[in-house]
């Protein structure tokens, strides 16, 4: 590695990012002499309307056609979910995570803004092949907002990987990271910047780097706390690979934490415990501020 390299960042997104995505970037944009010269969209993501998700001021027909419709693909997690939009009703405004369509994100402005679908095969989406040939032209390293797990050549493309967010320690969570952390009632959780490879939240790790979570009432708070320290840990990773004495660090297969199924946020008993600490943590934060 090379102390000038990576000098350019590809970025992977939905039609959308949050607004810690744009604020990582801007972060990394300030702090580290590169530029982000391509931007590639998932055109299967068919949610244009992007900035329309950040109001919500009643429950509307629309809601509870959303909470049927969500209920067959996630069981019991629905009510979880269902309470979140409530507390959005209510005054949460969670601005972490507010949508920005990508055509609207003013440090993005000057990058070319690439449009396509990726080949799916279950789970696993893989780029096209002239797409995975301009980010290998273009992008030294590229970043991954968007697109679900992705695999095939792009993975290897850049000279500096696809570099990935986990929120959580590999080590320790794998699959859903913050609802199994908050479930659990850990009083600590981490992130992981990880270089993917063909595996499950398995990859190298870039950067990680931990939270406290004693102060978080819901698992909404947990999720804006690690989404925050993503924030910073983006720059910190890409500074890292700038570093020619960096090496990322490979987690044996037998030292990765035990996998979280998105199938057991489903169950019962998962959605439950989750859905009452929220509401008795609702209820301690309105108690502690009254």
């Amino acid at each position: 590695m090379t102390a000038a390299s990576p000098a350019t960042v590809g970025i992977l997104a939905e039609p959308y990012l949050h607004e810690w995505h744009v604020r990582a970037i801007e972060r990394v944009r300030a702090e580290t002499p590169v530029d982000v010269p391509l931007v590639v969209r998932n055109g299967s993501n068919e949610e244009q309307e992007a900035e329309s998700w950040n109001s919500k001021e009643h429950i509307g027909l629309e809601d509870v056609t959303q909470f049927v419709d969500g209920f067959r693909r996630e069981k019991a997690w629905m009510f979880v979910l269902a309470e979140r939009t409530v507390g959005r009703v209510l005054g949460d405004e969670q601005p972490l995570w507010h949508r920005h369509s990508v055509e609207n994100v003013d440090v993005l402005a000057d990058a070319e803004h690439v449009t396509c679908e990726p080949r799916t095969d279950g789970v696993w989406n893989e780029l096209p092949d002239d797409v995975v040939a301009k980010l290998a032209d273009r992008c030294d390293v590229v970043v991954r907002f968007g697109f679900g797990l992705v695999r095939g050549d792009v993975l290897t493309a850049p000279e500096y990987g696809v570099l990935s967010f986990h929120p959580a320690d590999i080590r320790t969570y794998r699959g859903m990271g913050p609802p199994a952390i908050f479930h659990d009632g850990n009083d600590r959780a981490g992130s992981t910047l990880q270089r993917l490879n063909d595996s499950i939240d398995g990859g190298e790790i870039v950067a990680y780097d931990e939270v406290d979570l004693e102060d978080c009432y819901t698992l909404w708070d947990v999720f804006d706390r690690v989404a925050s320290l993503q924030i910073r840990l983006l720059a910190d990773g890409i500074a890292n690979l700038r570093d020619p004495t960096f090496e990322p660090r490979t987690v044996p297969d037998e030292q990765l934490g035990e996998f979280y199924y998105r199938d057991q946020r489903r169950t019962l008993s998962f959605s439950s415990r989750v859905l009452a600490k929220n509401v008795a943590g609702r209820v301690r934060r309105q108690l502690g501020s009254g």
